[in-house]
């Protein structure tokens, strides 16, 4: 298994597309898509074009949006999940989505593939001079929060988020 970290690209639509669906009709974190989510070429399109916008620093990113690095996770030419690299927090991401938010397709959990990621997401951190980074993960989510751990994670606090339409989360300080 050789895992990286590349930038959407329509190249690897097939199994992007297949990757997606794997996820079925709910949130998929670090994936830079909303749901319910149409694994389409016109959503490849425009996910591509969004990705490009907030990850040209020398553009401001909207108002409610910050600098992001998307990435697809990938072993070999297979699409196994997705990472969102924030380079700053607003509110919102202060609070309940964290600098790096990520996911593995279930068919390809219990491998290492988050660990491997993870790892690529902080050390992309470093590049841009950040000294910490916060992740979140569902409180009852072991596989996530034991990988953020693994990587150094100190627990901040368990936070409500009920109110963000997201229940509880555990949230995780890394020092870089």
């Amino acid at each position: 298994m050789t895992v990286q970290l590349v930038r959407p690209t329509a190249d690897l639509f097939d199994s992007w597309a297949a990757a997606v669906a794997e996820f079925g009709e709910g949130h998929v974190d670090g994936s830079g898509l909303t749901a319910p989510v149409t694994p389409d070429r016109a959503t490849l399109d425009a996910l591509i074009a969004d990705a490009e916008r907030l990850a040209d620093t020398a553009i401001a990113p909207p108002a409610d949006r910050v600098h992001n690095d998307l990435y697809w996770v990938v072993d070999g030419a297979e699409v196994v999940g997705f990472l969102s690299f924030r380079h700053a927090l607003n509110e919102w991401l202060a609070e309940a989505g964290g600098h790096i938010g990520y996911s593995v397709r279930a068919s390809r959990r219990r491998e290492g593939i988050a660990s491997a990621a993870l790892t690529l997401g902080l050390e992309r951190a470093r590049e841009i001079g950040l000294q910490r980074v916060l992740i979140t993960c569902d409180v009852d989510n072991e596989g996530s929060y034991r990988t953020i751990e693994r990587a150094g994670g100190v627990l901040q606090d368990i936070s409500d988020q009920s109110a963000r339409g997201m229940g509880m989360l555990r949230r995780y300080w890394v020092a870089l």
